[in-house]
């Protein structure tokens, strides 16, 4: 990889994170249009590590919430632990929620299952087209039974995690998952987004964590001040993109659903299938 392929991708990576198109699939679609190789240790790292700048800037966006604390009284009666949970109730729903994802994502990655999802673009293509089409319906399917105000409870939390868990497969997309699961226990589209982007900060650290000891474990040699300085380039441009994205998600998402989100990935998925059953290479320069 080099500076110019870093930027586009960092690009990529924070236009999409937040966007039901699937962050991951794109990054790997952009990684095979520009012909970069698949299936190199540092790739898939710095896929992972970058998506970590663009959750950034949920806290940044929304710093008064992952930094307020509930100073009302916990009900009467109340153990340590249960005062615990209500000072700090943000937090408590963060990891019941992130429990599901902690759980699967590491057994895919240690069944290798991971790896080698990350080096398919057919499943990426396919993922997008059936994501695709849910997303034409899934408004009108979700709708019953969501209230302004539902919020986010214990249960709720870890219902949405468990549906966070489909986005272990690239091209489904980890914004999609969750706020489609925060959807389907009744909160408004716009408390759902919130909350997908709240719970990607615990999800995107640890994965990142795990990539960074997977990789100073099997090989060292790869943190060349060169791959370091394009990790931190990636992180900066994927953290000011994803900025500006999330704002303009969230007030379109809330005034027109997902609809046309799933035209676009149909269109993409549609294309790239085509391409590949005629036998042609995604790689603009082989």
């Amino acid at each position: 990889m080099n500076w110019l392929e870093t930027v586009i991708i960092a690009i990529v990576e924070g236009l999409t994170e937040f966007l039901p198109v699937s962050s991951t699939g794109h990054m790997i679609i952009t990684q095979n249009l520009l012909g970069i190789k698949q299936g190199d240790p540092f790739v898939h790292a710095f896929t992972f590590i970058i998506q970590f700048g663009a959750i950034l800037s949920v806290v940044c966006l929304y710093w008064k919430r992952f930094f307020q604390f509930d100073n009302t009284p916990a009900p009467a009666g109340s153990n340590l632990f249960q005062r615990l949970k209500h000072r700090f109730s943000f937090y408590w729903l963060l990891i019941v929620g992130v429990v599901p994802a902690v759980v699967v994502g590491l057994l895919a990655k240690k069944s290798g299952v991971l790896d080698w999802l990350l080096d398919s673009v057919e499943v990426v293509a396919i993922m997008l087209v059936v994501g695709g089409v849910f997303m034409l319906y899934c408004d009108k399917l979700l709708n019953k039974g969501i209230d302004e105000n539902n919020k986010v409870n214990e249960k709720r939390a870890f219902k949405i995690g468990l549906y966070q868990c489909i986005s272990v497969i690239p091209g489904v997309s980890r914004s999609m998952a969750t706020i489609v699961g925060g959807m389907a226990q009744g909160l408004t589209r716009k408390r759902a987004a919130e909350f997908s982007f709240f719970l990607a900060v615990p999800t995107m650290a640890g994965a990142t964590l795990l990539d960074l000891l997977d990789l100073l474990k099997e090989d060292a040699s790869w943190a060349t001040s060169h791959n370091i300085a394009m990790l931190l380039l990636g992180c900066g441009v994927a953290f000011i993109v994803a900025l500006l994205a999330m704002k303009w998600f969230v007030a379109f998402l809330s005034k027109y659903g997902f609809k046309a989100f799933g035209i676009y990935r149909i269109i993409v998925g549609s294309i790239i299938i085509a391409l590949l059953l005629t036998g042609h290479s995604l790689a603009m320069v082989d």
